[in-house]
C-alpha cells in the first residue's frame, strides 16, 4: 500500500473487525476516517450484480467531473470490466481485503496511476452486502474536476492477509510418551549378510 489513504483506510477498516471476517456497515463512523473520506465510496451487491455506488467521495467525483453515486462501480472500467465485477465477489464472497493498481488518462495527458483498496463489509449480519473502498491518485493533475478521466484500467492486483488470531488455531499438546511410543512402533530395516541366493 502506497498511498496515505489506503493504509489508513485499512487500518481503521483492521481495527473494527478485530477476530471476525468483517466489520458491519453500522460500526463505520465517518468522523474516523473524515482525514480519507474524500477518497473513500461504498459498493452494494445488488441482484443485477451492477455494483451500484452508496457513497463517494469529493476526489473520486473529481476524477469524473460529477456525483458518481449511484452509478455502477463497473462503468468506471473499461476492458477490464468482468474482471473487476469477479474480483468484487471475491472480496465479498471470501472476506479478502484486495489493493490494485489501476491507472486512466485522458488522450494527450499524462496518465494517472491509482491505487484502489477493496474491504468487505457485512450490512444486517449478511457478508455478501457492502465493499468499504479508496481510489487514491499517486498525483493531483492540474485539470481534475474540470476534465473527466477516461474508463480506468486494472494494473496490478494483491489480496491482502486476511489473517486474524481465530485463523491460527493453537496446536494441541501431544500426551507424554506419545513420541516414544511411535517411534518404536515404526518399522525398521535391518540389513542381513549374505549370498544372492
Amino acid at each position: 500500500m502506497r498511498q496515505q489513504a489506503t493504509r489508513e483506510l485499512y487500518s481503521y477498516w483492521n481495527g473494527l473487525r478485530r477476530q471476525r471476517a468483517a466489520p458491519d456497515r453500522a460500526e463505520i463512523d465517518p468522523s474516523a476516517i473524515r482525514s480519507v473520506l474524500s477518497d473513500t465510496f461504498m459498493i452494494e451487491a445488488d441482484r443485477d450484480g451492477l455494483f451500484p455506488l452508496r457513497l463517494s467521495g469529493a476526489r473520486i467525483n473529481a476524477l469524473w467531473a460529477r456525483d458518481l453515486k449511484g452509478r455502477s462501480f463497473l462503468d468506471l472500467w473499461g476492458a477490464d470490466r468482468a474482471n473487476v465485477a469477479a474480483v468484487l465477489l471475491t472480496v465479498m464472497d471470501g472476506a479478502c481485503p484486495i489493493v490494485a493498481g489501476a491507472q486512466s488518462a485522458l488522450p494527450g495527458r499524462p496518465p494517472i496511476d491509482l491505487e484502489l483498496l477493496l474491504l468487505p463489509l457485512r450490512h444486517h449480519g449478511r457478508t455478501h452486502a457492502r465493499v468499504l473502498g479508496s481510489l487514491a491518485a499517486a498525483r493531483r493533475p492540474e485539470w481534475v474536476g474540470l476534465l473527466p478521466i477516461e474508463r480506468l484500467e486494472l494494473r496490478s492486483l494483491r489480496i491482502l492477509s486476511s489473517a486474524r488470531p481465530s485463523d491460527h488455531l493453537p496446536l494441541m499438546p501431544r500426551p507424554a510418551g506419545a513420541l516414544d511410543r511411535r517411534k518404536r512402533a515404526q518399522p525398521s530395516l535391518r540389513l542381513i549378510e549374505g549370498g544372492l541366493s
